[in-house]
């Protein structure tokens, strides 16, 4: 089983939007977050877990990164055009770490090969990725207001902030990006269609 502190570095060259994050201990609770994740979850490489549980042709890290980017441009948006204040470093965490509950979810629907041993505590499919996202986030000690923006589904959370929305809304955006250029259908259609986890 590979380490959690080998994983700190894959997660840190795979995320480059880490840099977004001025608060140094958020950045490295995020980074622990992923590491404690891919140990558990038996990942041998962080680029290995998938964008969804049946479409393989786009990891979760392009994903992860897409929210974050396309979330961090709504902020500066919100900001300068609308003279809203979202709190960056909240938005970046919480976007970054929305999928990191794939850790557990998706081993049962990879080639055994690209992993090592999942730890069937944490491993199941039964739990939503948003919800285990939630639970590591709040493991590592990472602010409430991080741990309330990772879950993305609606009912989740009840009270939803600026920061949780804007990552609800940029996972979506991604999502209907990556489901229309691989399958050509939006992301609710996908849901509809599969009706298995997002």
């Amino acid at each position: 089983m590979i380490p959690v502190s080998d994983f700190d570095a894959q997660v840190r060259e795979a995320f480059p939007e880490l840099a977004e994050i001025e608060d140094d201990d958020l950045r490295d609770q995020v980074v622990e977050a992923w590491a404690l994740g891919l140990e558990r979850g038996g990942w041998q490489d962080l680029e290995d877990i998938p964008y969804a549980w049946n479409i393989h042709e786009v990891t979760n890290v392009e994903h992860v990164r897409g929210v974050t980017r396309i979330a961090i441009e709504s902020a500066r948006e919100q900001r300068e055009f609308h003279g809203a204040d979202p709190d960056l470093d909240v938005i970046v965490a919480a976007c970054l770490l929305h999928d990191v509950g794939k850790c557990y979810e998706y081993p049962d629907f990879v080639d055994d090969d690209l992993l090592d041993e999942p730890n069937p505590t944490y491993v199941s499919e039964e739990i939503p990725h948003s919800i285990s996202g939630y639970a590591l986030a709040h493991e590592v000690g990472c602010p409430l207001a991080v741990q309330r923006a990772i879950p993305h589904f609606l009912g989740e959370v009840p009270t939803r902030t600026l920061e949780a929305e804007l990552v609800k809304s940029a996972n979506s955006a991604s999502s209907n990006a990556i489901t229309q250029a691989s399958m050509g259908i939006t992301l609710q259609e996908w849901v509809e269609e599969y009706s298995q986890t997002s």
